[in-house]
C-alpha cells in the first residue's frame, strides 16, 4: 500500500514537472496551440496571458470559443457551468447546468474578469478589468463593472484614448521611463480620470 502511494506521488510530481517544462517554452503570443489541444477553440493572432488551462478555462474548455486577434489579460476566468445547483442536488442528484461562452474577433478582456455561462462578447469589444460578465456584450462596445454593463461605444472610447495618447513604444526603456515620469509633474495640476463613464 505504501509503495503504491509512493509510486503515485512520484508519477504526479514527474507529470507536473514535465508539464511545467513544456509550458515554459510558451508565452502569451504562442500558447494558443496548447490551449487548443485542451479543447478551447481559438482563432489566429489571439494572445492569452495564462499558462493554467484549469484556472482560465475551467472544467469544460471545449465549451469556449475565442475569435481571431483577441487578447485575454492575466487572471481572466471562463466559467461554463452553474456550480450553484449543488444546493438542489440532494433533491435532483443528476442536475447539471452548462452553457458555452464565445468571444468574437478583435476583443480584449481585462485582467481578473470572470465570464459566466452562456455569454457572448461581440466583436471589437473591450471588457474592463475586474468585471463579472453575466450577460451578452454587444459588438463595438466598451463594458465594465460588477455586473458588467455597456459604458460607451468603441468609437467614443477611441476618441477619448487618442486624446490621452502617449507615443512611447519606440523608446528605449530609460527614455520611456523618463517620459512616463513626467506624468507626475502634472499630477497635482490635473488629476488623471480613469472613470470611462465621465466625459
Amino acid at each position: 500500500m505504501k509503495i503504491m502511494h509512493f509510486l503515485r506521488s512520484v508519477f504526479r510530481v514527474s507529470r507536473n514537472l514535465l508539464l511545467k517544462l513544456r509550458l515554459s517554452r510558451y508565452d502569451m503570443d504562442s500558447i494558443a496551440p496548447y490551449f487548443r489541444e485542451c479543447g478551447v477553440e481559438i482563432g489566429e493572432g489571439t494572445r492569452i496571458v495564462s499558462k493554467d488551462v484549469h484556472f482560465t478555462f475551467g472544467s469544460e474548455p471545449y465549451l469556449i470559443r475565442i475569435g481571431k486577434r483577441c487578447s485575454m489579460a492575466a487572471g481572466v476566468r471562463f466559467i461554463t457551468h452553474d456550480g450553484g445547483v449543488w444546493t438542489i442536488r440532494k433533491d435532483i442528484p443528476e442536475i447539471d447546468v452548462f452553457a458555452p461562452i464565445e468571444i468574437k474577433d478583435n476583443s480584449i478582456i481585462g485582467m481578473n474578469t470572470i465570464i459566466l455561462p452562456g455569454v457572448t462578447i461581440g466583436p471589437n469589444s473591450v471588457v474592463g478589468a475586474g468585471s463579472v460578465v453575466s450577460k451578452d456584450i454587444p459588438p463595438n462596445t466598451v463594458a465594465a463593472g460588477v455586473p458588467c454593463r455597456p459604458l460607451m461605444s468603441l468609437e467614443d472610447y477611441r476618441e477619448k484614448k487618442v486624446a490621452q495618447m502617449m507615443s512611447v513604444r519606440h523608446l528605449a526603456e530609460k527614455e520611456r521611463r523618463e517620459a512616463l515620469m513626467k506624468l507626475w509633474d502634472d499630477w497635482d495640476k490635473e488629476p488623471v480620470n480613469n472613470d470611462p463613464t465621465s466625459s
